[in-house]
C-alpha cells in the first residue's frame, strides 16, 4: 500500500455497518507445497517497528488494508481446519487498526458455503468482500463500490477489472449500460467479454439469498458438485437480485494461486 494511506482519515460514511468477509479454506494444491497459509505468502514488506525498519508483508494483508482505508474496522476470517497460523499471524488485527474475528469452515464444498458461516454475525450488514489471494491496484477500490452501493441501493455491487487475456479462464461479467449485469460467465475457455471481477460489496438481501442458496444446493455439492462465488452471483440474478458492476481499475489483478503468479507477484511487488 502506498505510504498516503496510512495518512488519510478515516471517515464514517452514511451508510449501515460495513463488515469484510474474507473466505481463507483453500488448500492452495497448485502451489503446493508451501510452508505456511497460501494467505500468508509474504510478497513484499511493510513499514515496520522502531527496532526493525521493515517487515514482510504477507498477501492477504493487502486486502485487509484496503478494507481499512475504506473505513470498514471490523472483518472476519473463514478458515479450514488446521490453518491456525493466519490468527496466530494477524491476532486480533491491531496491526491493522482493525477487529478481526476467525469463523471455522462447515461442509468444504466451495466458496457460498464457506461465505455461509458467516451468515449470523453479517445478516444485518452491508459485506465488504475480496479473496485473500488475489492483488490489485486501487487503493480505493471498496471505497468505490460502497459509494456506488449506497447511491444506487443494488443487491451486489461487484468490482471489475479487465481480463489477463481471452483465454485466462477467469469468470467474465456480461453488463450493460455501463453497470447492470446481466450474466456471471463461469470460467469460459475462452471469451470475448472484457472484464472479470475480484471484490464485491452486497447487502443483507445478497447476505440471506447466498444462506438460502447454500441450504437448497447442499444436495448437489455432497455429489460432488463444488459451487463458486460465480455461482451464486449468477443464481442471484437469475433470482431478480439487482447485482451492477463498477470498473475499479483498468490493470487486471493477480491471483497467486499458481507458480507463475506468485513468481510475478514477489518480482514485481507493485501492489
Amino acid at each position: 500500500m502506498h505510504e498516503h494511506m496510512s495518512k488519510m482519515p478515516l471517515e464514517a460514511f452514511s451508510r449501515d455497518e460495513v463488515v469484510g468477509l474474507i473466505p481463507a479454506g483453500g488448500m492452495a494444491t497448485r502451489i503446493a507445497p508451501l510452508p505456511c497459509s497460501k494467505e500468508l505468502f509474504p510478497i513484499g514488506f511493510r513499514r515496520g517497528t522502531q527496532e526493525h525498519a521493515s517487515c514482510p508483508k504477507v498477501v492477504s494483508h493487502y486486502l485487509l488494508e484496503k478494507m481499512r482505508y475504506a473505513g470498514i474496522s471490523r472483518a472476519y476470517f473463514v478458515l479450514r481446519p488446521g490453518k491456525w497460523d493466519i490468527p496466530a499471524y494477524f491476532g486480533d488485527g491491531s496491526m491493522l487498526d482493525m477487529n478481526l474475528a476467525y469463523l471455522m469452515l462447515g461442509a468444504p464444498y466451495g466458496v457460498p458455503f464457506t461465505l455461509d458461516q458467516a451468515y449470523p454475525f453479517v445478516r444485518r450488514a452491508t459485506v465488504a468482500f475480496g479473496f485473500p489471494d488475489i492483488l490489485f491496484e486501487s487503493d480505493d477500490g471498496f471505497i468505490k463500490l460502497l459509494d456506488r452501493q449506497l447511491t444506487t441501493h443494488a443487491d451486489v455491487t461487484l468490482g471489475l477489472f479487465p481480463a489477463n487475456d481471452p483465454y485466462s479462464q477467469e469468470d467474465r461479467v456480461n453488463f450493460k449500460n455501463g453497470y447492470q449485469v446481466r450474466e456471471i460467465v463461469l470460467r469460459p475457455l475462452e471469451s470475448e467479454l472484457r472484464y472479470s471481477w475480484a471484490i464485491a460489496v452486497w447487502n443483507l438481501n445478497f447476505t440471506q439469498f447466498l444462506h438460502d442458496y447454500v441450504r437448497e444446493n447442499k444436495p448437489n455439492a455432497e455429489r460432488g458438485v463444488e459451487l463458486s462465488a460465480g455461482h451464486a452471483l449468477q443464481a442471484a440474478i437469475q433470482a431478480g437480485l439487482r447485482v451492477e458492476s463498477l470498473i475499479v481499475n483498468e490493470k487486471p489483478y493477480l491471483d497467486i494461486g499458481t507458480p507463475k503468479n506468485l513468481l510475478r507477484a514477489v518480482k514485481d511487488n507493485v501492489w
